[in-house]
């Protein structure tokens, strides 16, 4: 009972700890608002698009209406597996077209193939297919690259909260934005790379892509190749990006089966290298590579905290280390998630989802389970069509 119970307590106390303090750093830290440059650069915009037919049409139509110097920036959808029609509208479009085919499709091989392809651009933006940038998205990333940032992950916000699945997706984004970005960011550490809605300097985004071949998560990977360059990612939450988010229990669970096999499958990889680093000072990539990696998801962690919590109770007089650090712990976690969650989300319906939460751990714990061969082939997450103005969706 002893070693049981100094683990939890351990394990418990580090993910409370660390939620408090990057919710708390993120909450006392305030944005800076940086001014429209005169010059503006040359961006491509990359969109890998496998199978994506119900929404790369529209996402490309709205991302064309960027207040952005239509000369400096170019469109490029990755096209794999799309339908001819798909592909014949696309082309009738003032953008560029790369087909793509491979035997095993990913992501990291669509932008391989694409950057061959590309020069003479001065940053590169990459985007799901899904993804609406809101119309002052190239001037406000513009402005901030050329402040000195190499890499600036902007802000993936809901673009549809039609549903309570959808709902909680957008919640669980948005404390990732808040802890593992804007918290990361407050503290002068590397923000959190999402996937999307992030811009590069093209010709560090290309020397990156080249030496890749992830399969699942390579974001996560990016993220570390650019850490042990020093290149930290800079997280600008006044850039936003538009991205739908999930309403299906089935998508919901693939996409997040595939996001924790990456996640423990990077921390493998990068486990050593990350403990030399802490031993070397650099706590930077130690924060990337392993302790944001090695906690169980965040809703795994609520669960089994709240269950601990309840059943300790009925056994609070057998513990070594007492009851009150327990309940303290709970009301820690609580308060730093609801701290993490933006104002805009606490409605009524916030709460109506929230009784969702059950059977969502019940699913997660579930997963745990069925991550076997989740890295080896690309699990792809469909999309369908919300047509939602980007200026209205933040409301």
């Amino acid at each position: 009972m002893l070693f049981l119970e100094l683990f939890l307590l351990l394990y418990f106390l580090y993910v409370v700890l660390y939620s408090v303090c990057f919710s708390l750093s993120a909450f006392l830290f305030r944005t800076p608002k940086f001014q429209k440059t005169s010059k503006s650069s040359r961006f491509c915009i990359l969109v890998p698009s496998y199978k994506e037919d119900a929404v790369i049409l529209d996402s490309v139509k709205q991302n064309l209406s960027q207040d952005y110097p239509k000369e400096n920036f170019d469109i490029i959808v990755i096209a794999d597996s799309l339908q001819p029609a798909t592909l014949s509208e696309l082309k009738g479009l003032p953008i560029k077209v790369i087909e793509v085919n491979f035997e095993n499709s990913t992501k990291v091989k669509s932008l391989r193939f694409a950057l061959n392809q590309l020069s003479a651009y001065d940053y590169a933006v990459i985007l799901d297919a899904d993804n609406v940038m809101q119309s002052d998205f190239l001037i406000k990333i513009d402005s901030t690259l050329q402040r000195g940032y190499k890499v600036v992950q902007g802000q993936r916000a809901a673009k549809n909260k039609d549903g309570h699945l959808a709902r909680l997706d957008g919640i669980s984004e948005a404390i990732n934005n808040t802890i593992y970005r804007k918290g990361a960011t407050a503290l002068r550490m590397s923000s959190a790379i999402v996937g999307s809605a992030i811009a590069f300097e093209f010709d560090i985004l290309k020397h990156k892509i080249m030496n890749m071949d992830s399969v699942g998560g390579f974001d996560r990977e990016l993220e570390l190749l650019l850490l042990r360059e020093g290149i930290k990612v800079y997280y600008y939450e006044e850039a936003i990006v538009l991205d739908e988010k999930v309403t299906k229990s089935s998508t919901f669970q693939n996409q997040r089966k595939r996001w924790i096999y990456s996640q423990y499958f990077y921390l493998r990889k990068y486990f050593s290298e990350g403990m030399v680093a802490l031993i070397k000072g650099n706590f930077t990539f130690f924060n990337s590579s392993i302790l944001r990696n090695i906690q169980l998801p965040r809703l795994l962690n609520i669960g089994l905290l709240t269950i601990i919590t309840v059943g300790f109770y009925f056994l609070k007089d057998q513990l070594v280390f007492g009851y009150a650090i327990w309940l303290w712990l709970f009301a820690l976690n609580t308060i730093s998630i609801f701290m993490a969650i933006p104002k805009e989300y606490y409605t009524k319906e916030l709460f109506l989802s929230i009784m969702r939460l059950p059977l969502l751990f019940l699913n997660m714990l579930l997963l745990m389970f069925k991550l076997k061969g989740a890295n080896k082939k690309f699990i792809h997450t469909p999309h369908g069509v919300t047509n939602i103005n980007p200026t209205e969706s933040l409301k």
